[in-house]
């Protein structure tokens, strides 16, 4: 048989229930990648024996009724796992293990996949390029010396790589749908709320959302299928019935209006993104949608608002880190307020310490008012605008990142020009609505390239279809040659 490693999700579960496989099998495919890959840097924690373990315990009573039977899967390191080490990507939880299961992880256990390993991400989530990261950054596959994006830049990585079928990552202001663009992956925000946070290393609570990252749009569905639901531990999870995504994924879009916002066309963007937002439009026309020119006048105020919001909710969350109860402490100080102020400055890097200094400063006495609350005026703007367009349209087409993958480096010096990335993905979050990024082309230097799908509240289904519409005419192909393992 050909390299396993090649093959969707989807092919995967389907060979292992026609029992043209075994789940040994697999995993030790994907194991073996891994130990060739160790230069992407894609990996902060193996869990090896423990994937064999369970692939061996699948293979002896097998059960094919379940939607990811025997297949194994890494994770983002965001996601706290019972027993394996969970660190966000910083030196704070560099040893911390957790003594529960994040409920995402557990529902997708529950189908009958198993850890493979935890996934390299920028710290504490923060970054767009995974370069933020105490455990140093990741390389994108695609080409040598470039990022991945971030802060799911592991994720991307090891997926595109073919070190894991599928995986998950978080996404507060594009760390899903950017590195899936990056890489030439699929990836998913969904609706705030449709997954639970629960067990996830929190970033800033009103904007985190785990979701899928995949290597067709099939495979998404199933993964978001999995991993969704209800969960009484999440006080803003969505109580509703479970979708069957993977059964009701249709090429059929015949009749769905797409808008095309004229806010998502910025200075300096490349000609190939214009080229391949116009590929985008093309192939929803062809296959039956209707395009219409939308506005969504406050676009221009959404990456202001995400960088008040984000790093005060941070802040916040980030207090608990004090040396005191878990993770990293320092053994410097003569007092317990020493020991608080080191901890926190050894502990945390500069990105995370910059936004926590943002945070605390739009929440201080004075600024409150004209930073924080003015912020959240203008977050409930943004939503109404894609409330407004969304009585004219059924979803919204717009470029995934204003470039290809950069180079390891060029912005890591410049804070704002590495914020201007996440200029396309930030609204959807602040919205707490579902989008999308879907591989469609590459560039002049074969770097590949994504569109956006941004859909209504619970409207997965849709984001979906019209995903794999695009998907089945774009004609996508990844040019990863396996440079690593030279």
């Amino acid at each position: 048989m050909p390299d396993i490693t090649n093959k969707s999700l989807t092919e995967i579960v389907d060979l292992i229930k026609k029992k043209e496989i075994k789940s040994e099998e697999v995993t030790n495919s994907y194991i073996n990648n891994i130990k060739k890959g160790k230069k992407l840097n894609s990996f902060i924690t193996e869990s090896f024996d423990n994937a064999l373990t369970k692939s061996k315990n699948f293979d002896a009573n097998p059960n094919y009724e379940l939607l990811l039977p025997g297949v194994p899967l890494a994770v983002k390191d965001l996601f706290c796992t019972n027993g394996i080490r969970t660190t966000a990507g910083s030196k704070m939880l560099e040893n911390f293990v957790p003594s529960y299961e994040s409920t995402v992880t557990s529902n997708l256990w529950s189908e009958g996949a198993f850890l493979l390993g935890k996934l390299n991400c920028d710290e504490y989530a923060m970054g767009s390029s995974n370069e933020t990261s105490f455990f140093g950054n990741v390389i994108n596959p695609v080409k040598e010396n470039t990022v991945p994006g971030g802060s799911s830049g592991g994720s991307a990585s090891a997926l595109a790589a073919d070190f894991t079928p599928a995986t998950i990552g978080t996404d507060t202001g594009g760390s899903i749908r950017q590195p899936a663009s990056f890489t030439g992956t699929v990836g998913l925000k969904p609706t705030y709320g449709l997954c639970s946070r629960w067990g996830i290393v929190a970033f800033a609570s009103s904007l985190d959302q785990a979701g899928p990252m995949t290597k067709t749009v099939s495979d998404c569905a199933l993964m978001l299928q999995a991993m969704s639901g209800f969960d009484l531990k999440d006080s803003t999870s969505i109580n509703k019935k479970k979708e069957n995504y993977s059964k009701k994924l249709t090429k059929d879009i015949k009749g769905l209006k797409i808008g095309i916002p004229k806010e998502y066309r910025v200075s300096g963007m490349p000609n190939e993104i214009e080229e391949l937002w116009e590929k985008g439009k093309k192939i929803l026309k062809e296959e039956g949608a209707e395009i219409i020119d939308i506005s969504l006048p406050h676009t221009e105020y959404a990456l202001p608002t995400y960088y008040i919001v984000a790093p005060a909710e941070a802040s916040s969350n980030l207090a608990r880190y004090d040396g005191v109860k878990y993770g990293f402490r320092s053994s410097k100080g003569s007092n317990l307020i020493e020991m608080y102020e080191n901890t926190r400055s050894e502990g945390f890097g500069d990105e995370v310490k910059r936004r926590i200094l943002i945070g605390t400063y739009v929440l201080s006495s004075g600024y409150y008012d004209a930073y924080y609350i003015k912020a959240q005026k203008v977050r409930q703007l943004i939503k109404n605008d894609f409330d407004n367009a969304f009585t004219k349209v059924d979803a919204i087409l717009t470029p995934s990142t204003p470039s290809a993958a950069f180079k390891i480096g060029e912005k890591k010096d410049d804070p704002i020009s590495m914020y201007l990335n996440d200029i396309f993905t930030v609204p959807a979050n602040l919205a707490g609505i579902p989008a999308m990024s879907v591989p469609i082309g590459h560039d002049k230097n074969n770097l590949p390239l994504g569109l956006q799908l941004i859909g209504k509240t619970l409207g997965e289904q849709t984001l979906l279809n019209l995903a794999f519409s695009m998907e089945s005419k774009s004609n996508f192909k990844q040019k990863i040659i396996k440079w690593w393992e030279k």
